[in-house]
């Protein structure tokens, strides 16, 4: 193990990035759409491309830091992030503006594949679930405010400025980075060309635990984006409440994402990280059979809209810190590759429901809740599954 641990303040701000890039647009999409005179289906494509760039650039940064080391590799990410952050404030242009996109995607992500490596270089796995926890608990604080803080400077100077508040965010960053964090790569793997890149990936994928950890982590991802693209178009649209009433009622998403990550790192290494990984399963599974039910059944305003994600979310925030360290733990030498490949599944997933969604949801919530139930049938599958492998 290192001698030096990386400050929790700095994991909490690197992995956080991603997460508050990502959000801070949501509000604003269908003012964006009008700014741009494009299609809210064109607009909502700047969150799923968003998400297949995290997705491919969590695949690339996870195996070169286990060769080259986390500190150099991040640095490098938070450079693009920031040039992608630039061009995302001057563009003219819709499809100029997803390419903006895309390169803060394939920058931001840099800190939440690394930032999770880093954990698991420096703690052991009980350890690390626990530190993942208290980091995701943290970390929880990005997303919450992402949405409001966007809302509010679309409303006062255009949504633009978010773009903007990106790269006041990410230059400082950039600067903590480079001074005061230390490398906790102790060993590095010698990965020698696309030939060790595919290799240390089949090494994972053929562990059966890996993947089933991998799949409860990207299940469960799925579940908030196919949530995430339907409910602009249900509560901004459909409702008609302000942008700003739909990002405070997110804040509640993440105060419960918060709840369960702190639960994590509470208990984590008292209880056990698979019992509360099968809690958080639970749960998350029965915020989204409530949320079928109250389409189907209830005159659904915003409280009931959002109370089944409110639940999901604690489940969710139970489920991913655990769900993470069972599987970069499977191979620590291959710490960096296997947050890579979880991260890049999850991205995957959000970025599979969040086109599905969006193209069946007409403004009820009915596809919107089903494409939540989906996943999280999933999760009960991948943890049995799981568990299996590990008996």
């Amino acid at each position: 193990m290192p001698a030096v641990k990386p400050p929790i303040a700095l994991l909490v701000a690197m992995t956080g990035l991603g997460p508050f890039t990502m959000q801070i647009l949501m509000p604003c999409l269908p003012a964006l759409a009008a700014a741009l005179a494009v299609s809210y289906a064109t607009a909502q494509l700047t969150l799923s491309i968003y998400l297949i760039g995290v997705a491919c650039g969590q695949l690339v940064y996870g195996p070169l830091s286990d060769r080259f080391g986390r500190k150099p590799l991040l640095s490098i990410g938070l450079v693009l992030y920031l040039a992608g952050s630039a061009l995302a404030v001057v563009s003219p242009w819709a499809w100029l503006l997803v390419v903006a996109r895309v390169m803060q995607a394939l920058g931001g992500c840099a800190g939440l594949v690394l930032g999770r490596a880093m954990i698991r270089d420096a703690w052991s796995r009980e350890q690390s679930a626990s530190v993942m926890g208290l980091v995701s608990t943290a970390m929880s604080v990005a997303p919450m405010i992402a949405p409001l803080l966007g809302s509010l400077l679309e409303e006062w100077f255009g949504w633009r400025a978010t773009m903007a508040a990106c790269l006041a965010f990410g230059l400082p960053l950039l600067l903590a980075v480079r001074w005061k964090l230390p490398e906790t790569l102790a060993q590095r793997v010698d990965m020698p060309g696309l030939e060790g890149f595919i290799r240390a990936h089949v090494a994972l994928l053929r562990v059966p635990a890996f993947r089933g950890y991998c799949a409860i982590t990207a299940c469960t991802t799925a579940i908030f984006f196919a949530f995430a693209a339907g409910a602009p178009l249900i509560v901004v649209q459909a409702m008609g409440h302000a942008p700003t009433s739909f990002a405070l009622a997110l804040m509640f998403v993440s105060v419960a994402w918060s709840g369960g990550a702190f639960t994590t790192a509470r208990l984590a290494a008292r209880q056990g990280s698979m019992r509360l990984l099968r809690w958080g399963v639970g749960i998350g599974t029965a915020g989204t059979a409530l949320a079928v039910l109250f389409t189907l059944t209830l005159p659904v305003g915003i409280v009931l809209f959002f109370l089944p994600m409110v639940i999901v979310a604690w489940g969710n925030g139970m489920t991913q810190p655990n769900a993470i360290a069972a599987a970069i733990s499977v191979r620590p030498a291959l710490a960096g590759t296997a947050s890579g490949l979880i991260g890049s599944a999850q991205m995957a997933g959000g970025a599979l429901m969040t086109v599905v969604c969006g193209s069946l949801e007409t403004g009820n919530g009915v596809a919107t809740a089903i494409c939540m139930l989906v996943p999280a049938m999933g999760t009960q599958l991948a943890l049995a599954y799981a568990r299996r492998a590990m008996s």
